[in-house]
């Protein structure tokens, strides 16, 4: 019974518990691979924050052995995303002013913040939220991100000083500025980007990202480019995190609280998208309220071993699932691979030139952009088209924090928009008998007598009107009026509205005056409780509540049926 419980508080530990060894060759060479292409990628993801480097494999450790535990997707690896860390750089910067443990520390309570806000949610049920930002939106966002990630980079990788920090000032400055470029620095630039870009279509099998790290690192130990003016990350400190004293006023904390917010949003949303894409691709559930708990206590983790929010890693879930691997175990190698590594090589990580990193970094970035999947929905859907170019621009000229809020305005804009003025249609019956919406391009046609209709959204106290409006506007264009007019109920009445049912109490009333009789089909039982309960009498000639749409039909007919009788 306790190992029951425990198997559920923590899913992953029952697929560990009945491992299968079969899977180890396949989850070992995974592992390595994952860590391969984790280690350069966290190191400049931490360069990207203004912190040291060494903090970014702190990241990585902890994180993935509490998802491997808590998680359940298989294939998903968490680590630094370069969203996350462009939404912690955006809001601790200007709070750290200058000082980089005070960054750093920043970085560590706002990572705290959006694991205890994820672990809220997940208790609330709040999975669902995933779903809120659509996916243009987030496309949007996540171009501006990678668009501004690889803007920041320039000054690391051309050895430029003095370009401003905001982005559109930066690229106008940008020409002018690289004729002070600091060439031996190019230089290193260029040679780390030839051997990342022979690597990746030559070997495509091996990580480029670190094949081209050990090469300029190399190249940086033997012949001390630190002389020659090319900066190195230098002294990294000691391989384990120590807690550091805080040295900020704990009042700026009150500034994090909605950066983390949003943060919080951002890193769900997209660590959902990567999590259910690839459980669909290997024929898999995953649970997202579990998956929300997983993301908050990955994110305490790492906040409890010093380092920064982790999200979905789509780069390393995709080279995980590429090569086969079977079950969170890839994680825990992966972690452990990267242990190794913070013990005993960070003297060798010292003479990583920043310019390298900075290639690295945009290289990594590069995947995200998706500028032709943008223009893509021109042609689609223009609706996601402007949703998306409208979040990309504001992400591009007001800043990632801000660009979020717009990113969770859009989508709330966009929700409501759709419930304020949803799509109706008018309903028809097919040859067959089928009811199906009536269309221009279509043969189908109404039923004599009976004007059916559908209301595409629950109806609420702010969209009750416009559907009062819709009706009558429907009843009063048709070219010869209907006895009944039949609302799909099934679809728009799905709650007790005290609004609602004052409002179609008006409606009755005036349907009665142009001799129409309301009819609602669909939600029979609940709809004659709930009628009753807001006290609506009606007669039969005013209002008639059915099972379905071809009950009301037939019922029509058969009453039309027995009044020509009794006329003959």
């Amino acid at each position: 019974m306790l190992m029951e419980r425990l198997h559920r508080w923590m899913p992953g530990l029952g697929n560990i518990c009945h491992y299968r060894r079969e899977y180890f060759s396949h989850d070992m060479r995974a592992g390595l691979s994952v860590a391969a292409v984790a280690l350069p990628v966290a190191i400049a993801y931490a360069e990207l924050m203004g912190i040291s480097a060494i903090i970014g494999l702190y990241a990585c450790i902890l994180p993935m052995f509490a998802y491997a535990l808590f998680g359940t997707s298989r294939q998903l690896i968490v680590g630094p995303d370069a969203a996350t860390c462009a939404v912690i750089a955006a809001a601790v910067t200007p709070l750290a002013l200058g000082n980089e443990h005070v960054r750093w520390q920043l970085a560590i309570v706002m990572t705290l913040m959006t694991g205890f806000w994820c672990i809220l949610a997940s208790h609330f049920r709040l999975g669902a939220f995933a779903d809120f930002i659509s996916r243009p939106i987030l496309k949007g966002f996540i171009n501006g991100v990678a668009i501004t990630i690889m803007a920041d980079q320039l000054a690391k990788v051309f050895g430029l000083s003095g370009l401003p920090v905001e982005l559109i000032e930066r690229l106008i400055a940008l020409p002018r500025k690289l004729l002070e470029s600091h060439w031996p620095t190019v230089g290193m630039s260029v040679m780390t980007l030839l051997v990342l870009l022979s690597v990746h279509f030559l070997r495509s099998s091996w990580p480029a990202p670190l094949v081209a790290m050990i090469v300029s690192t190399y190249i940086s130990w033997q012949f001390e480019l630190s002389q020659y003016g090319i900066q190195i990350v230098g002294s990294m400190g000691s391989g384990l995190p120590i807690v550091p004293i805080p040295e900020f006023e704990l009042g700026i904390i009150r500034d994090l609280v909605v950066p983390s917010i949003n943060l919080a949003v951002i890193s769900f949303v997209s660590f959902m998208m990567t999590a259910r894409s690839f459980a669909s691709k290997n024929g898999y559930q995953v649970d997202a309220d579990l998956e929300l708990r997983a993301l908050g206590i990955a994110n305490i983790a790492s906040s409890l071993s010093q380092g920064f929010a982790v999200s979905a890693a789509g780069s390393r879930t995709a080279v995980n699932d590429a090569l086969g691997g079977k079950t969170q175990m890839v994680s825990v190698i992966a972690a452990c691979a990267i242990l190794l590594v913070l013990l005993f090589m960070t003297e060798f990580l010292v003479y990583i030139p920043l310019s390298s990193l900075g290639i690295v970094l945009i290289f990594s970035t590069w995947s995200l952009l998706s500028l032709k999947n943008l223009w893509a929905y021109r042609k689609r859907n223009r609706q996601a088209f402007t949703l998306s170019i409208f979040t990309l621009i504001a992400v591009l000229l007001v800043g990632v924090i801000d660009g979020i809020g717009f990113a969770v305005l859009l989508g709330l804009l966009q929700f409501l928009r759709i419930v304020f003025r949803p799509s109706d249609q008018l309903l028809g019956v097919n040859d067959q008998g089928m009811v199906r919406s009536i269309h221009k391009h279509n043969d189908i046609k109404p039923v004599d007598g009976i004007m059916m209709y559908r209301f595409n959204s629950p109806l609420t106290y702010f969209n009750v009107g416009y559907f009062k409006k819709r009706v009558l506007q429907h009843v009063n264009r048709a070219a010869n009026g209907p006895v009944w007019l039949v609302v799909d109920a099934t679809v728009s009445f799905t709650y007790d509205d005290v609004s609602v049912f004052a409002v179609l109490d008006e409606l009755i009333t005036e349907l009665k005056e142009k001799g129409v009789t309301l009819v609602l089909a669909g939600r029979r039982t609940e709809l004659n409780r709930w009628i009753k309960q807001n006290k609506l009498s009606r007669s039969d000639d005013d209002l008639i509540v059915v099972p379905d749409l071809y009950f009301a039909i037939r019922l029509l007919q058969s009453k039309q049926q027995v009044e020509d009788k009794q006329e003959k």
